[in-house]
């Protein structure tokens, strides 16, 4: 659907805060205009300033971190400890590449018979950089500050109900220092998003969102041979063996499934535990899901704010509705309260029935569901049994059968004994429906370059 405006509108209460025209033709083309000029010189700067700049974001984003939580709770529900940690971790990522961006630039020497040659990166271009609504910083930040230490120059198309979160990230380059053009935020529509991508002085397209916008945008970039990177959805595994920790194990689950609201990608959403612990896995996970506090985000001990928009509690409620209708039961929660507010409560799901929503879709809100398995092979295949290959999570205190289990479970990364998180120093990305391409460590910031190789005879040839 094609935003006729960019609503800035509070979850917890209903009530709308801002709202954005979208773009004029003109200013897309000085966007446009403005990102290739700037690139030209941005890209011959040298790495190390380009790395001050994202030093000076990085101070910029820990001067303000509160207010900047604060601004993720009013606009998209999210609780303010968990705010402050996002924007932490943003000023990480930038002194992360700040710090390393040489390095994984440097030149890199090749074997070639009776020549001289080398591999060097060079940025491609200006970047259109399409980003979701539930991670509003960190999920730019993480593609950013690779892709501008490399060179590149930026277009941000955010998500139409976080204007003013693109707002503040524009500003917050803007008073870093960064040159005029180097990031613009643009307000788009689907259609104008479309043409921006086509636009031969736009090198390439990221976008993390669902498989549908996924799909949408790569039929684009493909039509128009350009770069791309996607980063969507997810329906992880947690996977708990009989001989895990189980304090440990109830605890990160609890964590993985309700961090955000729910509202992850890489969520801990299929919860699957050996026959021999389940009994005693249910108990207390379902009590700790229960005795979570869901609230106003601005209020301090909020566990679980609201969702972040109107439309997608209701997908989740269809979701689970559709499949009790199947066969689930519901362990806990399972029904919207009576408040103002686009709240849902923290809700467990068992017997789901394959075939369901809730087996076979991405649940975006504060919902596991809960199986069993009697076998570490039926684990894996339990584990794989998704059209999603983000992330999974395995519990045990056998290291060495873990690392058995490893490759046989299909994913972009797998955790032992640990939530799956994204991490500047490791690539990130997914397999199958989760997308194609990665995003931080060195990889993350070799997908936006040009690996040109250079070979130059030896002197002595004739």
């Amino acid at each position: 659907m094609t935003p006729e405006r960019y609503r800035s509108v509070n979850p917890a209460t209903e009530e709308e805060i801002a709202s954005y025209p979208i773009e004029s033709e003109t200013a897309i083309e000085g966007a446009i205009g403005g990102a290739q000029a700037a690139f030209g010189e941005f890209a011959r700067r040298p790495v190390g300033e380009r790395a001050r700049l994202l030093v000076a974001v990085a101070r910029r984003l820990d001067e303000r971190t509160a207010e900047l939580a604060r601004l993720m709770a009013l606009e998209m529900g999210k609780p303010l400890a968990q705010g402050e940690a996002e924007v932490r971790k943003c000023a990480w990522g930038c002194r992360y590449f700040a710090e390393h961006g040489e390095e994984f630039l440097a030149p890199e020497r090749r074997e070639a018979e009776g020549a001289e040659a080398w591999v060097v990166s060079e940025p491609l271009g200006p970047l259109l950089a399409i980003m979701p609504w539930n991670f509003p910083f960190w999920q730019f930040f993480r593609f950013a500050a690779p892709a501008l230490v490399a060179g590149n120059t930026v277009l941000l198309k955010h998500a139409p109900s976080t204007p003013d979160c693109a707002r503040a990230i524009e500003g917050l380059l803007r008073d870093a220092g960064a040159p005029e053009g180097v990031l613009r935020n643009v307000f788009l529509s689907n259609e104008q998003t479309a043409r921006v991508i086509a636009d031969d002085r736009v090198a390439g397209v990221t976008l993390t969102g669902s498989t549908t916008a996924g799909r949408a945008v790569a039929e684009v970039a493909g039509r128009h041979v350009k770069h791309v990177v996607l980063e969507l959805g997810g329906s992880d595994p947690f996977v708990v063996l009989d001989d895990a920790d189980l304090n440990r194990a109830v605890a990160a689950a609890v964590e993985g499934r309700c961090q955000n609201s729910g509202q992850s990608c890489i969520a801990a959403k299929r919860i699957l535990v050996h026959d021999s612990r389940l009994a005693e896995f249910r108990e207390r996970f379902v009590a700790a899901m229960e005795a979570l506090v869901v609230g106003d985000p601005r209020d301090p001990g909020v566990d679980v704010g609201p969702l972040a928009r109107a439309d997608l509690r209701e997908r989740l409620e269809g979701q689970v509705r559709a499949s009790v209708a199947r066969g689930a039961e519901i362990l806990c929660g399972g029904a919207r309260p009576m408040r103002r507010g686009w709240y849902y409560p923290p809700t467990v799901l068992a017997r789901v029935p394959a075939g369901s929503p809730a087996a076979d879709e991405e649940l975006f809100g504060p919902v596991a569901t809960l199986g069993s398995f009697a076998s570490d092979e039926d684990a894996v295949a339990l584990a794989n049994a998704s059209r999603y290959g983000l992330g999974a999570t395995v519990w045990t205190r056998d290291l060495p059968r873990a690392r058995r289990l490893v490759p046989a479970i299909r994913a972009g990364a797998v955790f032992v004994n640990g939530l799956v998180k994204s991490d500047p120093r490791l690539p990130f990305g997914g397999v199958r429906d989760s997308g194609l391409g990665r995003e931080l460590g060195r990889e993350g910031l070799l997908e936006f370059v040009n690996r040109k190789t250079v070979w130059i005879a030896g002197s002595d040839r004739g």
